[in-house]
């Protein structure tokens, strides 16, 4: 049988789960691509409905809520897909740069973008990606080390991202009452905001969402809702650019998969802007923090009982 994605991408730490991902993805696509008579090369361009109706699924609420892009699609290629943390981070990256490209020309038309903001978090997190990038390509991304940082972040951030979903209001109303910003302190913030944001995206794909908007909001009283958010999505332009081209340099990601989920997550997109008056907002971010929280949970807990595994292993085999 031949594989559709090289096995880098795969990534794959043991036997067994090696067995699975080629019985699962790969099969899939064999069988796709050889019901269209298509040889292994052109099987790499060949869509997959399951990657596209996740795509959409994404897209839908990122249209409804303005947030969820990474925080969902990650977690989702992790335990939906079994996909390898690092190839699920590379692959969100890419995937991530291309529709807040599209997010960004949007609100560029309509000047709903502060460059001069979206310049200051870049002065941040372009160095912070570069260094964070340069740091995970001294790791084997196949290894239990890799696996374990990407996780233990991605859970950390997901929480957080809940967090703020939730209590984003009376976060920003507390630090408001309680800290006076002037202008210098105000642009040695951002730029730290951006150095933060540059680190945990780079090392789990999340966090230019909810994370960022509310950042600004803190920063930036005077800026209206849609400027902040035109500007949060423009800043991550590059910086999930820069950070899906060192995860490919590295061998993380899997293109077959942006495209796939490309195709589903544009509609997806549109239709959940339309539902989006529709549907109270509250409501909506209070169902996406608990699903964040609930996946959160679920990745932290499998990480601890994979480790917990490890060492008793590694405890039964070392002598006496």
């Amino acid at each position: 049988m031949s594989h559709l994605a090289p096995i880098s991408n795969l990534a794959p730490t043991s036997e067994p789960e090696l067995a699975k991902l080629v019985l699962g993805r790969d099969r899939r696509f064999a069988l796709i691509s050889r019901a269209a008579g298509l040889t292994s090369r052109e099987a790499t361009f060949v869509i997959d409905p399951l990657y596209s109706l996740s795509g959409f699924f994404v897209g839908m609420l990122v249209g409804m809520t303005g947030v969820g892009g990474g925080s969902l699609m990650t977690p989702l290629l992790i335990l939906l897909f079994n996909i390898h943390p690092a190839t699920a981070v590379g692959t969100d990256l890419l995937y991530a740069a291309a529709t807040k490209t599209c997010g960004s020309l949007v609100h560029g038309f309509s000047r709903s973008i502060d460059w001069r903001v979206v310049g200051r978090l870049a002065s941040g997190s372009i160095p912070a990606t570069g260094v964070t990038v340069l740091a995970l390509s001294h790791f084997n991304l196949n290894g239990e080390a890799a696996r374990s940082l990407i996780t233990v972040v991605l859970s950390a951030a997901l929480f957080v991202t809940a967090f703020v979903l939730v209590f984003g209001d009376s976060m920003v109303a507390f630090y408001r009452a309680r800290v006076s910003l002037d202008t210098q302190r105000t642009v040695t913030s951002t730029v730290i905001v951006g150095a933060t944001l540059g680190v945990l995206v780079s090392i789990s794909s999340v966090g230019a969402g909810a994370i960022g908007v509310v950042a600004l909001i803190m920063l930036y009283p005077q800026l209206p809702v849609a400027k902040i958010v035109g500007t949060d999505i423009a800043h991550a332009v590059p910086l999930t650019m820069l950070a899906g081209i060192g995860h490919w340099i590295m061998g993380s990601v899997d293109w077959h998969i942006i495209g796939s989920l490309l195709l589903g997550s544009l509609p997806g997109i549109f239709t959940g802007s339309y539902f989006a008056v529709r549907i109270p907002e509250r409501m909506l971010r209070l169902v996406l923090a608990t699903t964040l929280f609930v996946v959160a949970t679920r990745i932290a807990y499998e990480h601890v009982t994979a480790a917990s595994s490890i060492l008793t292993a590694f405890t039964r085999r070392a002598p006496h």
